[in-house]
């Protein structure tokens, strides 16, 4: 196995998951560049000991590894195909791309073929928030060659504390993540559906977490979520626009495979109401904010709520 410092990475998309990862694999020793159409987040990486490019080609330009940390699959076309995407950059020897972004299985089942040859991908969506990300702790649902995995070996230690092998081809990874999704997306807008309805029936909403989170109808999104509706803290660790994408990746899944999803579809009509209600950019967690306007409840004071409609 190469050591860190032998090893060149390049992190694609500096957000909370992005700017998180590629501070820890800093602090691993790795040398990283990262890459960001924000000004800001660049300048922040910089300070942080990385090295900061301005477009993805430039990025990878003699990296062995690339992480793709962007939102969708969109953004994944463009920033491995586009006019400064990774196949106008000169690689590095036996590199491998970390597709770590939400996209629909079937596009991640393309991408091999249409990558130069030599160019190793995974498959690899990942979770844990940025808070994981930044300790080197996520959890990866990667799937890839066993050449794709053993390039990627030292990064994937990095930045992991959990790397699920689940298959020798690209897609299984994008499936496993889906499903993740899924009961990610359902267990908020449940939580916030339960803790409105709490708050409807006259009850403290500190009393309703601290009774629901020692009990059975308990769940980690419940406990983690109403904590910041409980702190009146909406800034954005995931925000309510990834689930709108990522519930309408699990549905439109759902019906590419004729398969039933009603409670995907309710939570998926949750997201876009909160969305539509201008809470797009808030933290997931503002979809409590729905009930806040249809039924009348008073939620705890927004600490940084002075950008919502």
């Amino acid at each position: 196995m190469s050591e860190p410092s032998s090893t060149r990475v390049a992190v694609i998309g500096l957000g909370a998951m992005g700017m998180g990862t590629a501070k820890a694999l800093v602090d691993a020793g790795f040398s990283v560049t990262g890459c960001d159409v924000s000004p800001g987040a660049l300048e922040q990486f910089s300070d942080a000991g990385g090295t900061i490019a301005r477009t993805p080609a430039e990025a990878a330009r003699g990296a062995n590894v690339v992480l793709l940390i962007v939102v969708n699959a969109d953004q994944v076309e463009q920033v491995i195909f586009g006019d400064d995407g990774l196949v106008h950059a000169a690689l590095g020897n036996d590199a491998v791309v970390l597709q770590n972004a939400t996209v629909p299985p079937a596009f991640a089942r393309s991408l091999p073929g249409r990558l130069p040859d030599g160019i190793e991908i995974l498959d690899a969506p990942i979770s844990g928030g940025a808070v994981k990300a930044r300790e080197g702790a996520l959890s990866v649902m990667a799937s890839g060659t066993p050449v794709g995995f053993e390039r990627a070996e030292p990064v994937l230690e990095a930045m992991a504390a959990t790397v699920h092998r689940l298959g020798d081809h690209c897609g299984p990874g994008s499936s496993v993540k889906l499903v993740n999704q899924l009961l990610a997306g359902v267990h908020i807008s449940a939580a916030a559906e339960a803790m409105a309805l709490g708050i409807r029936m006259g009850l403290d909403a500190d009393t309703i977490y601290n009774v629901i989170t020692s009990s059975a109808g308990n769940s980690w999104m419940f406990e983690n979520r109403m904590a910041h509706v409980l702190a009146g803290d909406y800034s954005p660790r995931s925000a309510v626009e990834i689930f709108v994408k990522d519930m309408g990746i699990v549905t439109e899944t759902g019906h590419d495979l004729r398969f039933p999803l009603p409670l995907s579809a309710a939570a998926q009509q949750q997201f876009n109401a909160a969305s539509a209600a201008g809470f797009g950019r808030e933290d997931d967690c503002a979809v409590i904010k729905v009930y806040e306007r249809l039924a009348g409840i008073a939620l705890p004071p927004a600490a940084n709520d002075a950008a919502a409609v």
